[in-house]
């Protein structure tokens, strides 16, 4: 299951993606952001998805946070400043 909402605080727009999946291991969660790591087996996956949104996210100037906890899901959350 996903849910996404989204939010305004202050200056920036907030828009936060949280799943009840299997969670990220506290080893992995240093290396989710990196081009090419991957956890699933190959052919399954580049490792490219969060290095591109995390570069992309970056040039907009805003920031991606994340915390997991291995078997409770994960939640992503987006904070892109608003335009003046």
């Amino acid at each position: 299951q996903i849910k996404v909402t989204c939010t305004q605080k202050g200056e920036a727009s907030w828009i936060e993606i949280k799943d009840n999946g299997s969670g990220i291991s506290t080893e992995n969660m240093k290396k989710i952001f990196e081009p090419f790591f991957t956890t699933k087996k190959v052919g399954q996956g580049t490792g490219l998805g969060l290095a591109l949104c995390y570069g992309i996210i970056q040039l907009h100037g805003g920031r991606i946070l994340v915390s997991s906890e291995e078997g409770l899901g994960a939640t992503f959350q987006i904070v892109l400043p608003l335009p003046t």
